[in-house]
């Protein structure tokens, strides 16, 4: 049986850091994660998964995330239910994550909130649209810099001279 869920998307809110009893950190937050396909206005909607992390990483996630926060989530789909005080049974689906990545800088500052937004400032430099700063390696004396994504081949406009035998496939 294979139980695994992988998703990428930002916090709806602040994480709740809570304690069991027997003192074991509990964090639950809700990531906002876009659909890959766009509806009949042209708009992309989003899923609003509810996750819930325990121990060391519910501290860390309560600690350096926040509304907004670009993450990504590893875990297992978990259902359960309880009776509320109404005395009504209440199915909940979540998401219990194995491991929570933190994918922008700690420092980051989103300048341009729009969907699809590619004039993004990640603290103070230029992002690549894929939350990597263009601000790579040391500058050179005509004031380029020697490593980064500044530097890369790939990003110029134009195409390159590849021979079918060089490639892999």
């Amino acid at each position: 049986m294979l139980n695994r869920v992988v998703l990428v998307g930002r916090l709806t809110r602040d994480p709740e850091l809570r304690f069991t009893p027997s003192g074991v950190a509990v964090a639950n937050f809700t990531l906002a994660v876009n659909r890959t396909f766009t509806n009949q206005q042209g708009e992309r909607e989003a899923d609003f998964i509810n996750c819930i992390v325990w121990r060391k990483q519910a501290e860390n996630v309560a600690n350096y995330l926040k509304k907004g926060s670009l993450a990504g989530v590893d875990g297992r789909v978990q259902t359960r239910s309880y009776d509320n005080n109404e005395g009504k049974r209440v199915f909940v689906t979540e998401i219990v994550a194995e491991n929570v990545q933190f994918l922008e800088p700690k420092n980051s500052q989103r300048v341009n909130q729009g969907v699809g937004a590619s004039n993004e400032t990640y603290g103070g430099a230029p992002a690549d649209g894929y939350g990597h700063s263009n601000q790579g390696g040391t500058p050179n004396a005509n004031g380029t810099r020697s490593a980064g994504y500044a530097n890369d081949p790939f990003s110029q406009e134009g195409s390159i001279d590849i021979s079918d035998d060089d490639l892999p496939f």
